[in-house]
């Protein structure tokens, strides 16, 4: 295993305790300007979010609504409270084709956004532990006072993620600050995800707040709008 990468595994509970982990549900708000100009400002307010660590599968339970969404990779549906199927849609990342920025998204468009990113991001950095992915220790980078040391990870081809290469910025203490790429689907638009406020969850170290921007140039920040805004606050592993 990459150096870094061990360091940042160990940082956030170990290899072990996480490998007896097999999911997570979280109960979330995520908003910000993103989902506003996709026509889904409020969707993912108060939603509870199952997120597979074994394999790329999340369900997203809209909280008080009576419909919820299951990604997988190749395929996003929505469900009514007993299981059936209300709608779906196979290949579903060729449904983004063409759109712009400001392309409304239906229901089917967030769940498999929303599927892709959160599947992501509450497995790091165990995730790049897996077959098939490529690590490398990049240069650091000095960000308020802190040295950044930083993973370049290329996932797998048949795993669906924001884009292939992407870059995972860890501080001294080997906790994740900030997670940057690109999203293939909103036509290679740039997003940098700063993760704060770890709690101990059972033994892994969750970080409950999450802060998206847009950046430029050499990773550099455009602080307005805030893109995305995801707040954990109920977290179990199972």
């Amino acid at each position: 295993m990459n150096e870094l990468l061990e360091y940042a595994v160990a940082a956030h509970g170990g290899l072990d305790r996480w490998n007896a982990v097999r999911s997570i549900t979280v109960d979330a708000s995520i908003t910000g300007a993103l989902f506003q100009a996709k026509g889904q400002a409020d969707a993912l307010k108060n939603v509870r979010l199952e997120v597979d660590t074994t394999r790329e599968l999340v369900t997203i339970d809209f909280v008080g609504e009576d419909h919820r969404a299951v990604f997988v990779p190749g395929r996003v549906v929505l469900q009514g409270p007993d299981g059936t199927v209300i709608e779906g849609r196979d290949e579903p990342e060729r449904s983004f084709d063409a759109h712009g920025f400001e392309t409304p998204w239906d229901d089917l468009h967030l769940a498999y956004f929303t599927g892709e990113a959160v599947w992501t991001y509450l497995n790091m950095p165990f995730l790049y532990t897996w077959p098939g992915f490529g690590t490398e220790e990049i240069s650091p980078i000095e960000v308020d006072g802190e040295t950044w040391r930083r993973l370049q990870v290329t996932f797998p081809d048949h795993l669906k993620t924001h884009t292939q290469r992407q870059v995972a910025c860890f501080g001294p203490d080997g906790l994740l600050r900030r997670h940057d790429f690109t999203i293939d689907i909103l036509d290679g638009a740039p997003g940098m995800l700063y993760a704060t406020g770890y709690r101990d969850v059972d033994g892994i170290i969750v970080p409950t707040t999450r802060r998206g921007y847009a950046w430029h140039g050499d990773y550099q920040l455009v602080p307005e709008p805030q893109l995305v805004g995801i707040d954990l606050s109920e977290i179990s592993l199972h």
